[in-house]
C-alpha cells in the first residue's frame, strides 16, 4: 500500500486479502476463540463470568430459540440490555444466523425507544426488565400497550415478540428461560461477511438518528486490526466499559477481544473509582476510552494506591492526556485512534510498537487498504500536506448506508465510495492522520477558524483543571467566539479570570475563550453514555447563561 499526502492515502485490501488475516464474521471468530483458547475467559463483570468455550455454548443454544422462534436472514433483533455475556451471546447468535442486531441505547427515553424499534422495523425486543433503576418494561408499556395483551401493537406494528431478562414479564412476553426452551434441536450458522449485522443508531445530533448498516466484514476487520495494532494478545485482559450499543464497544471491545481470544472486562456505568479497583483486581493489561474516561481516571484520588499491570491503551485523547495515560497509568503502549460509526468505527490508530512521541503526538496511519483523503471546505479540492480540510474516507471499512435513509446515504456517500465524514483533519508528508476536530464544532472567530480540541488541550495543562470542554457562541462583531467550561481538580480554586490570563500567555489572541465558567461537572448539562461531553448541549447552556447575563 502506498501513502500520498497531497492526494488519497492509496491501496486496497482485496476480499481475499482480509479473509487470509482474520475471520470475517462474528460467529467463525468466536469458533476460532473457543478452538484455540477455550478456557480462556470471555467476559467478565462484577458479576459474571464466561470463558469462550461457555460462550460459544451459548451462543449455540440463543441461535437454536432464534430458529425456532423464525429469525432468519435479514431479521432485525432489537437487544437492550447492559453489558456483559447476555449481550455478547445475543449479538453473536443473532448474526450467526445472518440476522441483525439493532442495540438500543439503554439512556434513550420511551419516545426515542419508540423511534429505534419502527425506524428499524425490529421484529424481536430482547429487554431487561429493569437497569440501573431504569423500568423498562414499564418504559416498553407506555409505547406498546399491546405487550400486557397481544403483539403486535398498532403503536409498534413490526414487533412480534419480546424476550425479558428479569422476573417483570408482561402477559404478552416472554420469559428468557421460556424463549431457550422453545429450542428444537442444533442449528448451524449462517452468516456470510457481507451480511448485514449491526443498524447502528447515531447519537442523534439532528432530531432523528440515522441506523448506520455495518456488516460482518465491516466490523469483524476492524476489529481485528485494531486490536493489532492496540497490542492485544492471547490472554490479555481489556477493560473497557464503552457501552455495547455504540461501535466502540462493539467493534473494538467485545469483537477485538474474539478475535484476540483476549478477555474482556467490563461494567454496566463507567465510574472512576470503581473502574481503577476492577483494573487491579483482574489485573488488566489494557483499557479503552476517550479523553474524559482518562482524565476521571487519572485524577481520581485513589489512582495512586492502585497497583496497576497495565500495558496499553486506545484512546481518543489529546497528546496532554496521552501523555498522562503513559507516565501515570503506566500504559507505556498506549495508541491513539480517530474513527466514526460510520466506518465501524476505526478509520486510522497507531500502533503499540511506534516510537512513543509518534504515539503521543496523535499522528496515525490508516487502517490496512482503507483510503483516506483531505478535501478543502471552501474549495473541494485536496489539500496539500499539512493543511486542515475534511477528511473523506473509503475501504472495506464503510458502512453500506443508512436504513431506509437514500437522501441521507447519497449525501455521505459519493458514488465512488467515498465517506464524507463531517471532521476535519491534516495528512503529512508521512502519510499520517492527524485529528483536528469536529467539522460542526469548528468555531469561526473572524477571519480564522478554532478547533476546540486545541483549546481544551492546553487547559489540560492547568495544574488546577481536571476536565475542560470549549464550544462557540455567537458574537455581534466577530460571529462567534470560544466558550470554555471547567472542572476543577478536587480542593482546588481558581478564578475565571485566573485560569484566561494563562491561557493568554499559551495561545494566540483569536483561540482564548472570551467567556470561561467553573462548573461541578458535565453530568447535569449533557454527556452520552460512553462518556463524551455533549457539544450541542452545552452550546445551548452556554447560550442560555449568555442571555442571563444580557439582561
Amino acid at each position: 500500500m502506498t501513502q500520498s499526502a497531497a492526494g488519497p492515502v492509496t491501496g486496497v485490501l482485496s476480499p481475499a486479502d482480509l479473509a487470509a488475516a482474520c475471520p470475517l464474521t462474528a460467529d467463525a471468530a468466536l469458533h476460532r476463540a473457543a478452538v484455540t483458547g477455550g478456557e480462556v475467559e470471555a467476559v467478565v463483570t462484577p458479576r459474571e463470568r464466561i470463558t469462550y468455550g461457555e460462550l460459544a455454548e451459548e451462543v449455540a443454544a440463543i441461535r437454536a430459540a432464534l430458529a425456532a422462534t423464525g429469525i432468519g436472514r435479514g431479521d432485525h433483533v432489537a437487544v437492550c440490555l447492559g453489558n456483559g455475556p447476555r449481550w455478547v451471546a445475543l449479538f453473536i447468535a443473532i448474526g450467526s444466523l445472518g440476522a441483525v442486531t439493532v442495540p438500543v441505547n439503554t439512556r434513550l427515553r420511551a419516545d426515542e425507544m419508540a423511534y429505534v424499534l419502527r425506524q428499524s422495523r425490529a421484529r424481536t425486543l430482547f429487554v431487561a426488565d429493569r437497569f440501573l433503576k431504569i423500568d423498562f418494561i414499564g418504559m416498553l408499556r407506555e409505547i406498546c400497550p399491546g405487550v400486557d395483551s397481544a403483539l403486535p401493537d398498532p403503536a409498534l406494528p413490526g414487533l412480534s415478540s419480546v424476550v425479558v431478562i428479569g422476573d417483570d414479564v408482561p402477559a404478552a412476553a416472554t420469559r428468557w428461560a421460556d424463549f431457550l426452551a422453545g429450542a428444537t434441536g442444533p442449528v448451524p450458522p449462517a452468516s456470510e461477511p457481507d451480511d448485514v449485522l449491526l443498524i447502528q443508531y447515531t447519537s442523534g445530533t439532528t432530531s432523528y438518528p440515522k441506523g448506520v448498516l455495518l456488516t460482518h466484514r465491516n466490523m469483524c476487520a476492524d476489529a481485528y486490526f485494531s486490536g493489532g495494532r492496540l497490542g492485544l494478545r492471547a490472554g490479555d485482559r481489556f477493560h473497557s466499559a464503552r457501552p455495547f450499543f455504540h461501535a466502540a464497544g462493539s467493534t473494538l471491545s467485545v469483537l477485538a477481544s474474539v478475535q484476540h481470544v483476549t478477555t474482556l472486562v467490563t461494567m454496566d456505568r463507567f465510574e472512576p473509582g470503581e473502574a481503577l479497583r476492577i483494573m487491579e483486581a483482574e489485573r488488566c493489561t489494557h483499557f479503552a476510552g476517550n479523553d474524559t474516561i482518562a482524565l476521571m481516571l487519572l485524577n481520581h484520588p485513589d489512582r495512586p494506591r492502585r497497583r496497576l499491570v497495565l500495558r496499553g491503551a486506545w484512546a481518543a485523547a489529546s497528546p496532554t492526556v496521552v501523555r498522562r495515560i503513559v507516565a501515570e497509568l503506566g500504559a507505556t503502549e498506549c495508541v491513539v485512534g480517530y474513527g466514526l460509526s460510520e466506518a465501524s468505527p476505526n478509520v486510522a490508530q497507531s500502533a503499540w510498537w511506534e516510537p512513543e512521541e509518534v504515539r503521543v503526538s496523535g499522528r496515525m496511519l490508516p487502517e490496512p487498504g482503507v483510503e483516506v483523503r483531505i478535501r478543502d471546505l471552501e474549495s473541494g479540492e485536496d489539500c496539500p500536506p499539512g493543511r486542515p480540510g475534511e477528511i473523506l474516507v473509503r475501504g472495506w471499512n464503510v458502512m453500506r448506508g443508512y436504513y431506509e435513509m437514500p437522501e441521507e446515504t447519497r449525501a455521505a456517500l459519493s458514488a465512488d465510495g467515498w465517506l464524507s465524514t463531517g471532521d476535519l483533519g491534516t495528512l503529512g508528508p508521512d502519510g499520517r492522520l492527524e485529528f483536528v476536530g469536529r467539522a460542526k464544532d469548528l468555531i469561526r472567530v473572524g477571519g480564522e477558524n478554532v478547533a476546540p480540541a486545541e483549546v481544551e488541550d492546553v487547559l489540560h495543562h492547568h495544574p488546577q483543571i481536571r476536565l475542560a470542554a470549549v464550544v462557540g457562541v455567537p458574537d455581534p462583531r466577530l460571529m462567534e467566539v470560544p466558550f470554555a467550561f471547567v472542572v476543577l481538580k478536587e480542593d482546588c480554586r481558581a478564578e475565571p479570570e485566573e485560569i484566561l490570563d494563562w491561557l493568554r500567555e499559551r495561545l494566540a489572541g483569536f483561540k482564548v475563550p472570551r467567556h470561561l465558567r467553573v462548573i461541578s461537572g458535565f453530568e447535569q448539562i449533557g454527556m452520552t453514555a460512553s462518556s463524551k461531553v455533549q457539544k450541542r448541549h452545552l452550546a445551548a447552556y452556554a447560550e442560555r447563561l449568555l442571555a442571563g447575563e444580557d439582561r
